[in-house]
């Protein structure tokens, strides 16, 4: 292909063709912005513009200075071979497969943040390393979504037509034509690397340490807006071999376990209870697909999509306001099972994954319980197998031992994609506790309601496609799944006598602006349901979260021994004194007497009150100064307590960490 513009300089060639990159960078960002419009444009207003202006140079000025070292090196470099014909056409095309790389690289996470609400970041390698699914997700994906590959044919194809090649040059014939241009070339490439270095730093001032994700806050209002603010190739560099962990050190060790401290020491009045727990970790199964929760949306009318669950709401312990701790699956694990939040990266894909683990399914073997973790898609997937077994599950049941038992066909059953449908997998776990001897606890981790977001061929007709939202479908036919599965449950000697916990591992994919603000995209729902009617029913004015269920099940059964969990337990504590915090793109949001607040790491970004401002539309920061100094008091504390017991290997309490 013959480029359309030919300069003599080298130097100039370069300066364009980086100008260019500049305008790739820059159109990925708007179409990122169009593909995720619902999400991220209700923040954005004209006076905003120059920030997220600025913010988005700054993050693509450090990307391209990344991406584009070796570019610059082979275009600028004071030597004179690099004036042929073949020099020059190996550099174009070393240009144009790394800026393809990145275009792609962004695109790509445009469609992928909606499952996220943020950028990836180098784990997300990690993350499906073991997955045998991948080529046939990403083809559905590329079918469904076929304008973003377009887009990227397109945008490939104007790289390839606008770059500026050097004419060939033909050598000096006198000495001062050689002095000429090496000394340019050289001043030019002297230049550059300072530029480069700075650019890669975010600033030139002393002060200036390399730019990370966190920094993409100080341009914007809301956690969801950074993301349109970064860039994917930079997310992925600045977290390449980076440490994940570092303790801010905000407070010495006895004021701060005097903050907060997530080690729980039993009182001597507990009552022992023999029952068994059953934890239904639901797919994607958000807080606004269940009609019981949003009784207000919709001006009333509002029906959701899970009528089962709202049944078994109406006989549960629920909570006014209930989250997750993560936005992906393998986040959902550790909160739930292990009360591990995600703070910065998904806890199992960084070198604190190696420490010694505790959780539910530990404390609980050592007490006579037989423990299992059932999960339909092929053993190994997501890393659950290996989680299960670092954090002591006795038992793993997935695809293999489904197909395994003669009661199923494993092979009809099996969605052709990621795992067995919900509706046999559960009636299958059902049964299989049956097995188990008692007392037992047990996690299930369905699968349907994940992409490709298809449900059985003998059900399509009953849920049909309702909208855009291709989730509904696969809502109903879970719901219905759970349903069928409560009903063999109830039929099983075990019963009675058992603690049903209802959750999700993250959200997906929301209909309503209420669910796409930064909090809402956090919204899960929380359930804890006892068949035998001890533990009631009811709505609590109260903050939940996935981190609270390991405390709040222990300490009701009477676990007489101290342990590590980062969350609270709901029965005990009083409801003006419960509490939330996640983790979103670099952002720290922490919920405390029906407020939110926004944390950098280092000061408050954002204080809003959640009863009369969900929308997050007025800052009131400054304004609430007793309220705001706690509610930074304790996210410090708990940053730090997970900060320091992940780098010094202190998340279980053995007999030498007890008094620690």
């Amino acid at each position: 292909m013959q480029t359309q513009t030919r300069v003599r300089s080298t130097i100039v060639a370069f300066v364009l063709n980086t100008i260019m990159a500049y305008a790739v960078f820059m159109l990925s960002r708007i179409e990122f912005l169009l593909e995720n419009w619902s999400s991220i444009a209700p923040g954005l207003s004209w006076p905003k513009m120059g920030d997220l202006l600025t913010g988005s140079l700054t993050f693509d000025t450090s990307a391209i200075a990344y991406t584009g070292i070796l570019y610059a090196l082979l275009m600028l470099v004071p030597c004179f071979k690099k004036e042929s014909r073949g020099w020059q056409t190996a550099t174009k095309w070393i240009y144009l497969t790394v800026n393809t790389v990145c275009l792609i690289a962004n695109v790509a996470d445009s469609a992928y943040f909606r499952f996220t609400g943020r950028r990836s970041t180098a784990s997300l390698f990690q993350e499906f390393a073991n997955e045998d699914n991948i080529a046939s997700i990403i083809g559905s994906e590329l079918l469904t979504r076929w304008y973003l590959v377009l887009f990227v044919g397109v945008m490939g194809y104007a790289m390839a037509r606008l770059y500026v090649q050097p004419a060939p040059r033909p050598r000096p014939a006198k000495v001062s034509g050689w002095v000429g241009y090496y000394a340019t070339h050289t001043l030019a490439l002297g230049v550059y690397i300072p530029i480069a270095i700075i650019g890669m730093r975010g600033g030139a001032t002393d002060a200036t340490r390399p730019i990370t994700i966190t920094n993409a806050n100080q341009y914007v209002d809301t956690p969801s807006e950074a993301a349109l603010i970064l860039n994917t190739p930079f997310s992925l560099i600045r977290t390449m071999g980076k440490k994940t962990f570092e303790s801010p050190r905000y407070y010495d060790r006895a004021e701060l376990d005097a903050i907060y401290t997530p080690l729980h020491t039993p009182s001597d009045t507990l009552t022992e209870r023999r029952k068994n727990v059953v934890v239904l970790i639901v797919e994607s199964f958000g807080r606004e697909f269940i009609g019981a929760y949003n009784e207000r949306l919709d001006g009333g009318k509002y029906k959701g999509y899970a009528p089962f669950v709202d049944s078994l709401y109406s006989r549960s312990v629920s909570f006014d306001y209930t989250f997750c701790n993560g936005r992906k699956s393998i986040d959902g694990m550790p909160s739930i099972l292990s009360s591990i939040p995600m703070f910065v990266e998904p806890f199992f894909l960084t070198p604190a994954a190696l420490n010694d683990v505790g959780g539910m399914a530990d404390c609980l073997s050592r007490k006579g319980y037989e423990t299992a973790f059932f999960h339909g898609a092929a053993n190994g997937s997501m890393g659950f197998q290996g989680f299960a077994r670092h954090t002591r599950f006795d038992k793993y049941f997935g695809r293999t031992e489904y197909k395994e038992d003669d009661r199923f066909d494993g092979d009809d059953d099996f969605d052709g994609t990621w795992a067995i449908w919900d509706e046999p997998f559960l009636q299958f776990y059902a049964l299989k506790m049956s097995e188990l001897k008692e007392p037992f606890l047990t996690a299930v981790f369905t699968a349907t309601s994940h992409h490709p977001f298809v449900i059985p061929e003998a059900y399509r007709d009953t849920f049909p496609e309702e909208d855009d939202n291709v989730m509904h479908k696969c809502i109903r036919y879970t719901d219905h799944s759970l349903r069928r599965f409560f009903e063999t449950a109830s039929r099983q000697p075990w019963y009675d006598n058992t603690i049903f916990v209802f959750t999700s591992d993250h959200t997906n994919m929301a209909d309503h602006a209420e669910y796409k603000t930064p909090l809402g995209l956090y919204g899960s729902p929380l359930l804890i349901f006892d068949p035998s009617g001890e533990i009631g029913a009811g709505r609590r004015h109260c903050i939940a979260q996935q981190i609270d269920i390991m405390p709040t099940i222990l300490n009701h059964l009477g676990f007489d021994e101290p342990y590590i969990a980062f969350g609270k337990d709901l029965f005990s504590t009083p409801d003006d004194e419960t509490w939330a915090v996640n983790y979103n793109n670099g952002i720290y949001q922490y919920v405390e007497s029906n407020h939110l607040l926004l944390f950098d790491g280092h000061e408050a970004r954002g204080l809003y009150d959640l009863d009369n401002d969900w929308m997050l539309t007025s800052d009131l920061r400054g304004q609430k100064p007793d309220l705001q100094n706690r509610m930074e008091r304790r996210v410090k504390a708990i940053i730090q307590q997970y900060m320091e017991r992940m780098t010094e290997d202190r998340i279980v309490v053995r007999e030498q960490q007890a008094t620690k």
